[in-house]
């Protein structure tokens, strides 16, 4: 007689594109009305067939009213999602933006952080994985040494 492994099925993971949007090391960051408190890339999912960048664009048309500049893959983070709490694989672009941004769509808020301000809760995708990333290439302060 065979043993039967039961095993659970693992979700596809979610599929994101993003924005990280520096300017004067500080790096824009969304809050969606779904989660308010909690502030991500701003970006989303790409529809069926739709190329990375075609997405991006739309996305950030969606939410900020502004289109990207010169758009450049940066890294792809996997992580859990911090809303849906599934796996996610977030292909993050190095960009501009060609207007000053404004919450649109599910938005709730927008703002600019360094990452060093401990009262704002970034997702941990940022937070764990892009922030430092920033840090290292010299687009974000380091924290100070106490």
């Amino acid at each position: 007689m065979f043993e039967h492994e039961t095993s659970e099925a693992v979700p596809a993971p979610l599929i994101v594109v993003a924005a990280a949007v520096v300017e004067d090391g500080r790096l824009l960051v969304v809050s969606k009305t779904a989660a308010p408190d909690v502030f991500y890339l701003p970006g989303g999912k790409p529809d069926a067939g739709e190329e990375p960048l075609t997405a991006l664009t739309r996305e950030l048309a969606e939410e900020l009213g502004a289109a990207p500049v010169g758009p450049c893959h940066l890294v792809d983070i996997e992580a859990v999602a911090a809303l849906e709490g599934v796996p996610m694989r977030m292909a993050v672009y190095e960009a501009g933006l060609d207007r000053t941004p404004a919450p649109a769509a599910e938005l709730a808020d927008l703002r600019w952080t360094d990452g060093l301000d401990p009262a704002l809760r970034l997702a941990p995708a940022v937070r764990d994985h892009l922030v430092p990333l920033l840090r290292e290439r010299g687009l974000l302060p380091e924290p100070a040494r106490g």
